[in-house]
Order: structure tokens, then sequence, then C-alpha cells
């Protein structure tokens, strides 16, 4: 009779090897491996769960909001990274973040506001170059 061979899609790394030795011969064992460079899962989890940082705001855009009136308190920065941190999180690179009546031109990618535009102007202006945008 025919010796049954497991298969090796269905067995367990480790388990069996797929073509069982002779009897008597011992199974070859592999070396252990070395853990792998780099963070700690606990750290990468540590990383992703903190506080999102608030972005920088680019001469550009401090000067629209000075000019434009547009005051920034913490809940609106808050929301604000919430918006950008939600962006990142689909791949966008440059997005439009809604803020109540402010529409905020981020580069994702730099963390760093381009332009802010207040309700006021925003019925003449175009956005462009975008690849998403984001109600905060």
């Amino acid at each position: 009779m025919s010796q049954i061979l497991p298969n090796a899609a269905l067995v367990p790394p480790g388990a069996v090897s797929p073509a069982a030795p002779p009897d008597g011969v011992a199974p070859a064992r592999s070396a252990p491996t070395a853990p792998t460079a780099g963070p700690s899962f606990a750290a990468v989890l540590a990383k992703q769960t903190a506080g999102a940082t608030p972005p920088q705001f680019s001469r550009h855009a401090l000067e629209r909001l000075q000019r434009r009136g547009i005051e920034l308190n913490q809940t609106t920065l808050d929301r604000l990274t919430g918006g950008i941190t939600r962006a990142a999180g689909k791949g966008s690179r440059d997005s439009v973040v809604f803020v109540d009546n402010t529409a905020f031109v981020v580069s994702v990618r730099n963390n760093t506001v381009i332009t802010a535009v207040g309700s006021e102007h925003m019925r003449e202006h175009v956005f462009t170059n975008i690849d998403s945008a984001v109600i905060a």
C-alpha cells in the first residue's frame, strides 16, 4: 500500500513535512529565526494611537487667515487635525478640509495648510489640484 502524504497547503508550518522521512530517520530541524529589526508592535501601536500632530501653516495661509479675519481656536484646530488624519488614512495627497464655514486647502503629505477660505469667499473660489474633500 502507498504511504499517504499530507497536503502541504493544509498542514501548519513545522507540523509535518510534506514528504515524511523514512522510519528511523529524524526529521531535519530548521534553525530558529532571529527577530526582525525594526520597531516593535507596541511601539507602532502607540505611535498610531497617540494624538496627531497639529498641521503647520504656510506663510500664505497665515496671511489669508489674517486678511480674511478667520480665527482659529483649539476646537477648530483639533477638528482640522482630525480631518487631515482621516484624509491621510485614505491615501490623500492634497485635500480640502471643511471646518464649519472655512475651507482649508491642505498638503496632507506635508501636514501643512496651504490656504484658507472663509464662507464669504467660497462662492467665487475654485479649488484645483485636490484629490479629496473632508468635512470635519
